[in-house]
């Protein structure tokens, strides 16, 4: 049965709504910017609202595709560490971006969709965790850096 018993289904479903919540409210934080706006560094970090959103795909590639089958980071053509995934480079767009990030969620859905919360991942460097400490980590993440975002996406709209 998908998500285990019925209290852990609702767990789950709370879970997966969150997550889901939080990715497009990052995804959402490039609505409406120019490609410069959006590449706009205004901390001394490489971090920009570009970046933010291509590091999040990073993030779900590791968790969900990385963790959960075991293939190395080179193997899934994804950077070696979270630092180089806010880089960008001269073919990342607003468009391009969007369009992986999406991708990648759709993927980490699929990935862990017949798993329960305590259906172990093998593939983590730290080794292998349950999926509810990979579910619970990547949503303090996504928040974390959905605050991230609407504090820079301010700075950007007050600046025009």
């Amino acid at each position: 049965m998908r998500h285990g018993g019925s209290a852990h289904a609702g767990l789950r479903e709370q879970l997966d709504a969150f997550l889901d919540e939080h990715r497009g409210a990052l995804a959402a934080c490039l609505d409406g910017l120019s490609e410069e706006q959006a590449r706009r560094r205004l901390v001394p970090s490489e971090t920009t609202l570009l970046g933010l959103v291509k590091h999040a795909t990073f993030v779900e590639r590791v968790w969900f595709e990385e963790a959960v089958t075991g293939r190395s980071r080179a193997e899934l053509g994804i950077e070696a560490g979270p630092t180089e995934s806010f880089a960008l480079t001269a073919g990342d767009t607003v468009a391009s971006v969007r369009t992986a990030h999406a991708a990648a969620c759709a993927a980490s859905r699929r990935a862990v969709a017949d798993l329960d919360l305590d259906d172990v991942l093998p593939g983590n460097r730290r080794g292998p965790l349950p999926l509810r400490w990979v579910l619970l980590h990547v949503l303090r993440e996504l928040a974390q850096h959905c605050g991230h975002a609407e504090i820079l996406r301010e700075q950007v709209l007050a600046a025009g």
